[in-house]
């Protein structure tokens, strides 16, 4: 049971918002809103998982992510 215990402790990830998203497609600014961004150079923290990695590959060119 300890072992299972530490692999629920996911990785995060921090995502940078560097580009605007004035001019994009609709779906790029609602993705960047769905991870929590509003203001450039904002930054939060996400849950590294598939659906976190699609979400940021499909703004890839509007942020920038380090690991946590």
């Amino acid at each position: 049971m300890a072992k299972k215990a530490e692999k629920t402790e996911s990785k995060k990830l921090n995502v940078t918002l560097v580009k605007s998203t004035a001019g994009r497609l609709v779906n790029q600014q609602r993705t960047v809103e769905a991870l929590g961004l509003k203001k450039l150079h904002q930054t939060v923290t996400v849950e590294d998982n598939p659906a976190m990695r699609g979400m940021i590959r499909t703004v890839s060119h509007l942020v920038t992510v380090t690991e946590a």
